[in-house]
């Protein structure tokens, strides 16, 4: 079906995101795959196109782009040209807008020109050790002492950790046995403050090239100028910031699923067996049909989404339902297409096996399918 979704200014905005990926990205992919880490410097490049900080402020150095539509084709052309941003994504999608809606004018003075760059990379810090997607069970705290806020505790699976200037990190600031979720707040901790630590680089399944690190908080001195928003709203700000990251996964994943499918396609015309295509097949057709199927209505959902969410009428349920089936869905026709690429598909050298490795995350990250599907059955009264 004709996608009706875009308008001519996100399809030239497209075509210079793809020529970039394809020029300077894509012919390096495999090297940073391999070293676990997206080079930092390339963060200033994308900077300079204007990716790094679109809804930025101008006035800050930014694009000042409030439709989404831009955000989505960034995600899409990173699938469709197997490549990728590393930790961009989060950084542009999900961080920044905690600096954008919550900062004060002071911080937003200090920190968006860069964030905007890409010369200050941005990260959030939410789960622990032993909490995972309970955000009301976080043990990491903050304790005043004059000017400043003294942090303890530990965060695991944060990504762009290694590579992030600014942590936002969630944590306790007060306690109340009644409501596990008052008394959470965020604090901005810099990089290179007394205190702050870094563990290893997480070794992961997929998305090698986006750095996931362990972060450790030993009595590090934050200022009370770097408080985002008001103390104790953490939990409010944290919940309402997940409609843009669920909303990011399902449009990165839905890409990654027909980016899976251009590759089966592309390769059961060409490999033969048995002496004629594998193409030729009743089975591959029927496949590859179920996959274009699940494909468009995955992308019809998408797009609605975008859409309620320029209109600020997405609400956390809708997200949930989006998320739930088109991540579930990627992961299916990403199988699919693997097997018809058989042993080859199970070869590094081949995009499918670094979309199969990938596309697991997206069931997991910004909300379990589990979760989400506790968050539907809320919205149900159930």
């Amino acid at each position: 079906m004709n996608r009706t979704l875009y308008d001519q200014e996100h399809e030239d905005f497209r075509a210079t995101v793809r020529k970039f990926l394809e020029a300077e990205i894509a012919p390096y992919m495999d090297e940073w795959e391999a070293a676990g880490i997206f080079p930092k410097q390339i963060y200033a490049r994308c900077g300079d196109l204007g990716i790094a900080g679109l809804n930025v402020p101008e006035e800050y150095g930014g694009g000042g782009v409030s439709d989404y539509r831009f955000n989505s084709v960034v995600l899409e052309e990173v699938a469709l040209t197997y490549t990728g941003l590393g930790a961009l994504g989060l950084h542009a999608n999900i961080v920044t807008p905690y600096f954008t809606r919550f900062a004060d004018a002071e911080q937003k003075t200090r920190w968006l020109p860069g964030i905007a760059a890409g010369t200050t990379m941005c990260s959030i810090a939410m789960t622990e050790p032993g909490t995972g997607s309970d955000l009301s069970g976080i043990v990491t705290n903050a304790v005043r002492d004059g000017d400043d806020w003294i942090l303890n505790g530990a965060k695991t699976f944060i990504t762009g950790g290694i590579n992030a200037d600014l942590v936002v990190v969630a944590c306790r600031t007060s306690s109340n046995e009644q409501d596990r979720r008052g008394g959470l707040s965020l604090l901005v901790v810099e990089d290179g403050m007394p205190g702050f630590s870094r563990g290893r680089k997480l070794d992961k399944l997929g998305t090698h090239s986006v750095d996931t690190a362990e972060l450790f908080f030993e009595d590090v001195r934050v200022p009370a100028a770097n408080m985002l928003g008001e103390e104790g709203r953490g939990f409010e700000y944290l919940t309402s910031n997940l409609v843009p990251e669920r909303l990011s996964q399902s449009v990165s994943a839905v890409a990654a699923a027909q980016a899976a499918l251009n590759a089966a396609v592309a390769y059961v015309k060409e490999r033969k067996v048995f002496g004629k295509p594998v193409a030729a097949f009743q089975n591959t057709k029927f496949v590859l049909s179920e996959c274009a199927t699940d494909i468009a209505a995955g992308q019809a959902l998408v797009d609605q989404a975008i859409l309620a969410y320029n209109s600020d009428d997405l609400s956390v349920s809708d997200v949930a339902k989006v998320k739930l089936f088109v991540t579930e869905m990627a992961g299916r026709v990403v199988d699919k297409c693997l097997q018809l690429h058989g042993g080859y598909g199970y070869m590094r050298e081949y995009p499918i096996s670094r979309l199969y490795a990938d596309i697991r995350l997206a069931r997991i990250a910004a909300g379990s399918s589990e979760i989400m599907k506790t968050v539907i059955a809320k919205s149900l009264t159930l």
